[in-house]
């Protein structure tokens, strides 16, 4: 996705423990783990621009994982079927002494499926590495009745839009890249 922005980047793994705190809400838990991902990149790369992301989705107040097979993927879609879903995509841009963190969330109601379109669906896309067990860039579009957020691309999990307002406040414009 960041390829979109036109401007070039390395991609570096920041190996930091994922698990949620006793108690942390999902938008917090997103929150932090994207700015403990920039945060841990940065001290490797003290003179770049680094972003982080982490994407945590909720139906209601419970989290919601990757499924990582098409047994739970199946029932994970079965309870999703007919319900509204919320992926908080958060952002951290890590720059010199600079941290700007945002989360965006994207309210996604789920159609009501059938169990052989969530069949097909799950031969087709094989989503089990991702939470909610649908990938709204591919067909998992067609599970849904609606999607609502202020950044299409959040749902992806990389809010562009927030990203251009992030980097343009470190001095990065992807439409004059001067530096």
């Amino acid at each position: 996705m960041l390829q979109r922005l036109a401007l070039n980047f390395d991609i570096i793994a920041p190996n930091i423990d994922e698990t949620p705190l006793s108690g942390e809400l999902p938008d917090a838990l997103a929150l932090r783990l994207a700015q403990e991902k920039a945060l841990a990149v940065a001290q490797q790369q003290a003179d770049a621009v680094v972003i982080g992301c982490d994407q945590v989705a909720t139906l209601g107040h419970l989290p919601i994982g990757k499924a990582g097979s098409h047994d739970k993927a199946f029932v994970q879609l079965q309870q999703l079927s007919g319900q509204t879903i919320v992926f908080h995509s958060a952002l951290c841009v890590v720059y010199r002494d600079t941290v700007l963190i945002d989360s965006v969330p994207t309210h996604c109601r789920f159609r009501t499926l059938s169990d052989d379109e969530i069949t097909y669906y799950l031969h087709h896309d094989q989503p089990y590495d991702t939470a909610g067990s649908a990938k709204a860039e591919s067909l998992g579009i067609a599970l849904m009745d609606s999607m609502q957020s202020d950044d299409p691309t959040a749902i992806i999990g990389l809010p562009l839009i927030r990203l251009n307002q992030f980097l343009r406040q470190v001095g990065i414009n992807p439409l004059n890249p001067t530096r």
